[in-house]
């Protein structure tokens, strides 16, 4: 395994991006190389034209949020008012749903974020006489929605180059085409301060299109102009914005409403109108963040006690756990454990579930060969949401973990890739900017990460309120260093140690300093 000094570490980060064909903001992809956008931009002018009402149908998730959030910022500096309405996970349950239509009575609907699924609502806004424009980003289903137009780039034949975007990206793409048809004088860029909060917490790969709008979108945000993000701002006290700042302190804010109360909670903080909103706004967030943070732990620890740790997929249920967790209790357990992992609430008879993998195969293609035993699904590669009655709920552990069993451990779960052996004694500031150079990082393009190689374990002891994270002293080669593993209650019994670990620049009472997080110990 490689030394990595400074010079190697600039370069293997250089040549990650050096073939992106999309490098500056004016080379990203036209929008009109979305199916069907042309047809949609034109219907919409003439809902605008007509002054009819315009309904947008947004999820509960970041990701469904901000694209609200973005539609209606963008029509109202159109200056036309639209009604919108995001489900409510626990009364109207996902995206575009019966439920849904019998709140809207006439006028175009435009969903954000879902409807690539919404087969049967579809049909029934046909049948009382309203037009219906889909805009999705998630995997497209044997049997597409009755829809006037359906824009996304994951439909066979859609022209466009970069195919994974998020449910946002294509929301702002479609406002970039309406301005286009419209003639208006907006900036599209004004926007992705909001963007690149969805890119990050829909965890899209960071490469090409989304590296360049991410990297453009943080220095927007610190940048803002709106009164959600400003207060953020102060509150987070932060020098600049890296993507790790959206994805354990921002989106989680954000996420809580939709997963314990109602995402209109957040809809509300993004396009507060002034400072006050704002604040009473993020403090109901951050009550509701907490709430779920207990919550999440909760359920974490029932549902580690009934996982079948001889099954390459871990699926597993329990009456009434919250729905709101179950995504983050199915991400968590897939890490922890390194295999694809299947949470399910049941309720009067009903399973719903999430799944999360980090893995070469397909979670939807999984799901897609157990569709005769659900209800619904929905999702792409890497998560998914389904429902099947309780009875089911063994046949489909057994069938998932049937059509897995020859896989290999590799293919379950991506395992950290190092870039080399670490020096402990070149890390500085120096070497802490270069990493900061190449943000944001993400998917398909991870923080750099590195081994640390026979450090001598010096102390160990358990931190935290709960006990529930590691502080190891170590020395390597001479150079004595402190490392954190958060979320971590086993005990170090051994005096030499290898470690997988990223490095963050931490900084505390005007002091900046290098804080080791150790990703894996190797025993």
């Amino acid at each position: 395994m490689q030394k990595v000094t400074k010079q190697i570490l600039f370069e293997l980060l250089l040549a990650r991006h050096k073939d992106n064909p999309y490098a500056k903001l004016s080379d990203i992809p036209n929008p009109f190389l979305l199916k069907d956008i042309k047809i949609a931009v034109k219907r919409i002018k003439t809902a605008i034209l007509n002054n009819e009402t315009i309904t947008i149908v947004g999820d509960y998730d970041v990701d469904g949020v901000v694209s609200t959030a973005i539609m209606i910022d963008f029509f109202n500096k159109v200056g036309y008012k639209v009604n919108h309405i995001i489900p409510n996970r626990f009364e109207h349950g996902y995206g575009l749903s019966p439920k849904i239509v019998k709140l809207i009575d006439s006028g175009l609907v435009i969903t954000v974020d879902n409807g690539i699924s919404a087969v049967q609502a579809s049909k029934e806004l046909m049948q009382k006489g309203i037009d219906l424009i889909i805009t999705d980003h998630h995997t497209v289903g044997d049997t597409l929605p009755t829809a006037l137009a359906i824009v996304n780039p994951k439909q066979d034949d859609c022209t466009f180059p970069f195919k994974e975007i998020c449910g946002a990206q294509v929301a702002w793409y479609l406002c970039a085409a309406i301005k286009s048809e419209l003639n208006l004088q907006i900036n599209m860029s004004d926007f992705l301060d909001l963007l690149c909060i969805a890119v990050i917490a829909d965890i899209m790969p960071m490469t090409s299109l989304n590296y360049t709008i991410v990297r453009h979108g943080l220095k927007r945000l610190k940048q803002s102009n709106r009164a959600s993000l400003k207060k953020l701002d102060e509150v987070l006290a932060k020098k600049f914005y890296v993507s790790d700042d959206i994805g354990f302190m921002i989106a989680p804010k954000i996420n809580s409403a939709g997963r314990m109360d109602d995402a209109s909670i957040a809809l509300s903080f993004l396009l507060s109108k002034n400072e006050y909103e704002a604040n009473d706004s993020l403090s109901l967030l951050d009550e509701l963040n907490n709430y779920r943070k207990s919550l999440q732990e909760e359920i974490s620890n029932k549902a580690t006690q009934e996982i079948n740790h001889e099954h390459n997929v871990i699926v597993v249920w329990g009456e009434n756990w919250h729905e709101g967790v179950i995504g983050i209790v199915a991400s968590k357990l897939s890490n922890t454990f390194k295999k694809p992992a299947f949470v399910f609430s049941v309720k009067n008879g009903i399973a719903k579930g999430s799944a999360r993998a980090n893995a070469k195969i397909n979670l939807h293609t999984l799901i897609t060969q157990c569709s005769s035993l659900l209800k619904g699904f929905g999702g792409h590669k890497n998560a998914a949401g389904l429902s099947l009655e309780e009875k089911n709920l063994q046949t489909f552990q057994e069938k998932i973990n049937s059509l897995v069993i020859d896989i290999e451990q590799e293919d379950l779960h991506i395992e950290y890739e190092c870039l080399g052996e670490l020096d402990v004694s070149s890390v500085d500031l120096e070497f802490l900017s270069i990493i900061e150079k190449f943000e944001p990082y993400g998917l398909e393009n991870k923080k750099p990460i590195f081994q640390i190689s026979n450090a001598k374990v010096l102390k160990s002891e358990f931190i935290g309120k709960d006990k529930n994270h590691l502080k190891l002293l170590l020395s390597s080669n001479g150079n004595i260093f402190e490392a954190l593993k958060f979320h971590y209650n086993k005990p170090i019994n051994k005096e030499f140690i290898d470690i997988i670990v990223s490095i963050n620049k931490n900084e505390f009472r005007g002091e900046v300093n290098a804080q080791f997080l150790i990703e894996d110990i190797i025993l």
